[in-house]
């Protein structure tokens, strides 16, 4: 039977998935087969999985590295079961070929052979049709500033006139302590499945990436030189990921969010670069980096329960 029900698998004649635990992938074939995969996200290099995934990762590789999935894997009660690791928005199966649907179903019904319960979240090159998309906007800025904020929504433009008549600064590489601070004092309240651990490696990963040059931290400063609101990007070759953005009360009233990133915008318009707005199924942030002019590239939840009863029903 398919695992989600549409779908028949294939595989090439003589290809194999293979299930691999952490201590057996070879990191250097790993990483060179995200980075030149059709969706080469920061979210499946090694270190990102290593860091928010606590080491507890496995995968499954398609003959000789020729298409992979990470694995991030919790226990509990001795069962293991797979999930999505905090300020990690999409996994899935990575490849330099396109991923067809029938691969993506190869790969799940491989993954439900060693995990009865599973909630994860497979890239944008992952569609398939037993699966449920959800919103990301992302925006190309490989045009010049003028085109770019021409396909800006009219209350996005009419939000940033009235930004421009408080005295405000955008700053570059504001603390990224600050930033992260400012986050968890937000929306700690907003988040509850995000716990302190999930905070102090996203932040170690932060810290990693900054000394890498694959961090920006962004903010508008009032006329008196205080935040109204900042955001944290991660970057690689191809995407900045923007995993923090806080608007603190006083930016609200000020428009400085839709000002950031504004003059993010204008700051690698040009560039190769694709800003990737990180979401949202929710309404009203949707609403809000739709205004942006991007596009909506959605990526897909896959879960599976197949747990005992009544472990099954509690879940």
């Amino acid at each position: 039977m398919s695992t989600t029900g549409h779908i028949a698998p294939y595989l090439p004649p003589g290809a194999a998935i293979r299930y691999l635990r952490r201590r057996e992938i070879d990191i250097s074939r790993w990483d060179n087969c995200i980075l030149n995969a059709t969706s080469p996200l920061i979210y499946a290099r090694s270190f990102y999985l290593d860091e928010m995934a606590a080491g507890q990762w496995d995968a499954l590789v398609l003959d000789d590295y020729k298409a992979v999935m990470p694995l991030t894997w919790r226990s509990k009660f001795g069962i293991r079961y797979l999930y999505q690791p905090a300020f990690t928005q999409q996994t899935g199966i990575f490849s330099p070929a396109p991923v067809s649907p029938a691969l993506v179903e190869s790969f799940l019904q491989m993954g439900a052979r060693h995990f009865r319960f599973a909630e994860i979240y497979l890239n944008y090159t992952n569609a398939h049709p037993g699966l449920n998309p959800h919103i990301n906007f992302t925006l190309n800025l490989n045009a010049h500033y003028s085109h770019l904020c021409a396909r800006y929504k009219k209350d996005l433009t009419r939000n940033l006139r009235l930004a421009q008549r408080s005295p405000l600064t955008y700053t570059k590489d504001f603390d990224l302590t600050a930033a992260l601070r400012d986050f968890r004092h937000e929306y700690t309240s907003r988040l509850p499945a995000i716990t302190k651990d999930d905070y102090r490696r996203f932040e170690a990963l932060c810290r990693f990436l900054q000394k890498q040059d694959q961090l920006l931290t962004r903010a508008v400063l009032d006329g008196r030189d205080q935040p109204l609101c900042s955001a944290v990007f991660l970057r690689d070759t191809h995407r900045f990921y923007l995993l923090h953005s806080t608007t603190l009360p006083a930016g609200r009233t000020a428009e400085a969010n839709h000002y950031l990133l504004d003059q993010f915008i204008r700051e690698w318009a040009g560039s190769s670069m694709i800003l990737d707005f990180e979401g949202s199924d929710h309404p009203g942030i949707a609403h809000f980096y739709g205004n942006f002019g991007g596009v909506d590239q959605p990526y897909f939840f896959y879960r599976r329960n197949q747990l005992p009863w009544p472990v099954r029903w509690l879940k």
